[in-house]
């Protein structure tokens, strides 16, 4: 089981930095939830035919980061995320911050997925919005 974790070898994004982003987005919009248990990283290496110490960086990384922690007789487990501080617009409606967030995760996904770094998918979101290079 890889919990929908991809990773492309193609891509210029390291595998680890791909795996954590991954599974960070995959907390943060809530698929996995506080408590769920992860692959152990002998397990996801396999699945994703990684080396076993790709996938333990990237469990590093989230666990420094307050998403995730390793737990000694349950394994790795997700630990949650902070939500994000509530919004209203100018109705004093709340903002859809959860879907906004989502979808800005499958925007850098996908993106990565594609090949692109940071610099080009902002880019990307310049030219579409007509912004300025400030």
């Amino acid at each position: 089981m890889n919990a929908g974790i991809s990773v492309n070898l193609r891509s210029p994004v390291p595998p680890f930095e791909q795996i954590r982003a991954q599974i960070a987005s995959l907390i943060t919009v809530g698929t996995l939830a506080p408590g769920i248990r992860l692959p152990t990283v002998r397990s996801l290496a396999s699945d994703l035919g990684l080396a076993a110490g790709t996938v333990a960086r990237a469990y590093k990384e989230l666990e420094l980061a307050g998403l995730i922690e390793t737990r000694r007789r349950n394994g790795t487990v997700v630990a949650g995320t902070p939500a994000p501080p509530a919004r209203t617009d100018a109705h004093g409606q709340e903002a859809a911050t959860a879907e906004v967030l989502a979808a800005v995760d499958r925007y850098i996904a996908e993106g990565r997925n594609a090949g692109l770094d940071d610099a080009a998918l902002l880019e990307i979101l310049r030219a579409r919005q007509g912004w300025s290079h400030e």
